[in-house]
């Protein structure tokens, strides 16, 4: 079985420069394993420049040039399992389809604070936000369209650490027909998610770090005062408590695809930012 560590910085999908430093610490935060070795997707690193807002995405050529570099590493790879380090949500699209495409009953275990349904009619076009429905066929056309295999179906995703959503949101999850529960006062117990695992033959667990409470992890969007995003709010979720979910996960169920996204060490990203600015540094 081959293992790959997909290095995809995308950053443009999420309209912030720290999620490509984000990706590139990460690979480091990792426990190191030689026998998986670390593919990276080449994507145009921050250089300051507004992007436009082209047919519904910001930056789309970008965001789609990510989609299509991911698709020919990975297929050059042919790796039986992905470790995805990204970057921002937008990095599950094109390890999750190839895995789809060599897999059969596989399930996606999406833990995150928001459902990533988004459309392009939904006043935020950064594409982060329609990964999750792209996948199923209903958030971008143009996302979707880069996809070489089945659609998921809606009974194949289960939410974990989902919070409140707006109207937009639950309208888009009704009509896919896609089941959740907002976990702002309990999450999912084990039970139900040993329910959901026994359906499959493989999961893809989808981990946007931003399910972590701010208040006790700080290297997650909400940590920024200054960021609204959609006007969402962050996760509840304590590192205990993702890391029992985690275990009862890896160790009851055949993981083919692992995302991590949305790492955002603001003040690491501020440390590099002042120390590029001194000569002794750079000369």
């Amino acid at each position: 079985m081959k293992t790959i560590r997909l290095l995809y910085p995308d950053h443009v999908s999420g309209g912030l420069d720290t999620y490509y430093f984000g990706a590139n610490l990460l690979q480091f935060i990792l426990p190191q394993n030689p026998k998986q070795p670390v593919v990276k997707v080449d994507v145009i690193p921050p250089d300051n420049k507004e992007k436009g807002v082209t047919n519904g995405i910001y930056a789309k050529e970008e965001v789609l040039s990510g989609i299509k570099v991911a698709k020919e590493k990975i297929s050059r790879e042919s790796p039986d399992k992905i470790i995805t380090i990204g970057g921002n949500c937008m990095v599950s699209l094109a390890p999750f389809d190839y895995l789809h495409g060599k897999y059969e009953k596989v399930g996606i275990i999406w833990i995150d604070a928001h459902p990533d349904v988004s459309t392009l009619h939904d006043g935020y076009p950064n594409a982060h936000a329609m990964v999750l429905g792209s996948l199923l066929g209903h958030g971008a056309p143009q996302l979707t369209k880069e996809m070489e295999n089945p659609l998921f179906k809606p009974d194949e995703i289960f939410y974990i650490g989902l919070q409140a959503l707006h109207d937009y949101q639950e309208r888009h999850l009704k009509d896919m027909g896609v089941k959740y529960k907002v976990q702002d006062k309990s999450f999912v117990t084990d039970s139900e998610i040993n329910k959901f695992l026994s359906r499959f033959e493989h999961i893809l667990i989808h981990f946007d770090i931003d399910v972590l409470d701010e208040h006790f992890f700080h290297s997650t969007y909400f940590a920024n005062s200054e960021l609204v995003g959609d006007g969402s709010g962050g996760g509840k979720m304590t590192i205990e408590k993702l890391s029992g979910i985690l275990h009862l996960i890896t160790e009851n169920a055949d993981v083919i695809g692992f995302t991590i996204a949305e790492y955002l060490p603001f003040d690491e990203h501020k440390l590099h930012q002042m120390f590029t600015e001194i000569k002794m540094f750079t000369d």
